[in-house]
């Protein structure tokens, strides 16, 4: 059976969801941080400041409470993007795909206003109504335009409340849809010609939206729209050990809700698994003494999580619950190949140039051979 959602509690029922909100999740670390937290409160929030960016990156508080980092990255991107949201400038969270920024965008809104849900999530197909408002059109027709019949968006909701929305993949929205944001922004209002009246935003109002640096849409923002965002860009982890960090992190979470294998059982195939990833972004092995050929796609991150993840549900399925290099060989030709033609060859260079070569990896290149030929 489904686990409805009483949006009016904000709680779930008491049934196994699939993957619960971030403030459902960590409720009992949200928790502890608000018990704890003597610092100053914008107004509306959940949580000071300094206690988001403490549950955002982790840290141990003062009765031994300990909050887990949900992202492994520089701490001043994360105050910049907590202390914006404390202003009245929006947080456009920027970075090419499998950076966190959905993630990050979700838990600031858990912290800050303790609901991630009001949430627009942007297609080349999402209307004005996604953003302003909509109408009910039984009630518009049986009485005409008023309150009644208004169904307000997510972003009308949050004005009216104080909170926090996200907007996702921004610069996949039409630029005249996206404009729509500007009066919203920058004059905290949005106007319901309709009914000759306007929604003013009241305190701790603010939005988050996330955008894809590679997309083709994302110099489409106008020039008006981006100055009403301050722009934080979240990089790529800086080094092999905080990649697999997060990899075995973010696996071992999906992993328990799926009672798939603890990650660490196959630590050595993850830190594969991330350094033929990085390799193959980089066009440079990890010593840096042989160039290769990178593929069309950006192997990022979250595909990576992806395939391990994968990988740990063949293993528990088909094997023995330890992952093995055959359980995440099929997974990395996937993310790897995205262009049958050229990515193939890129593949098959790198496999018989680097893998053959590299000491201990020999199951690993086997078992990546059997799947590629």
């Amino acid at each position: 059976m489904p686990a409805f959602v009483d949006r009016t509690s904000g709680a779930p029922e008491p049934r196994q969801v699939l993957r619960p909100h971030a403030e459902h999740a960590f409720a009992a670390e949200l928790a502890a941080l608000a018990a704890q937290d003597d610092r100053p409160r914008p107004a509306r929030w959940k949580l000071s400041p300094w206690a988001v960016a403490t549950y955002l990156l982790g840290g141990i508080l003062p009765d031994g409470t300990v909050i887990t980092p949900k992202y492994v990255g520089p701490r001043r991107i994360v105050e910049v993007a907590v202390t914006t949201l404390a202003t009245d400038r929006a947080l456009l969270l920027l970075g090419v795909p499998g950076t966190a920024k959905t993630w990050v965008s979700e838990h600031l809104a858990a912290a800050v206003s303790g609901d991630s849900t009001l949430l627009v999530q942007g297609t080349a197909g999402t209307p004005e109504e996604a953003i302003r408002y909509g109408w009910n059109y039984a009630e518009l027709l049986a009485h005409g335009p008023s309150r009644d019949a208004l169904v307000p968006s997510p972003v009308l909701r949050a004005m009216k409340e104080g909170t926090t929305v996200r907007v996702e993949e921004l610069t996949r929205i039409p630029a005249d849809v996206q404009d729509t944001l500007i009066t919203i922004l920058s004059e905290k209002t949005l106007p319901i010609p309709e009914l000759g009246q306007e929604v003013q935003a009241v305190r701790g109002f603010n939005l988050i939206a996330t955008a894809n640096d590679r997309d083709r849409g994302v110099n489409d923002l106008s020039s008006a729209l981006r100055r009403r965002f301050n722009t934080v860009v979240l990089p790529l982890p800086e080094t092999a050990e905080a990649e697999v960090d997060i990899v075995t992190r973010r696996v071992d979470q999906i992993g328990r809700s799926l009672d798939l294998p603890s990650a660490p059982e196959g630590t050595d195939e993850i830190r594969r698994v991330v350094t033929v990833f990085r390799e193959l972004r980089d066009g440079l092995t990890s010593d840096g003494r042989t160039k290769v050929k990178s593929p069309s796609g950006t192997l990022s991150t979250a595909e990576a999580i992806s395939v391990v993840t994968g990988g740990l549900a063949l293993s528990a399925h088909f094997g023995d619950g330890v992952l093995r290099p055959d359980d995440i060989a099929a997974g990395v030709l996937g993310a790897v190949v995205r262009d049958p033609a050229a990515d193939r060859v890129v593949w098959q260079e790198y496999l018989e140039t680097v893998v053959r070569e590299r000491d201990g990896w020999q199951d690993f290149y086997r078992a990546c051979r059997e799947v590629t030929v």
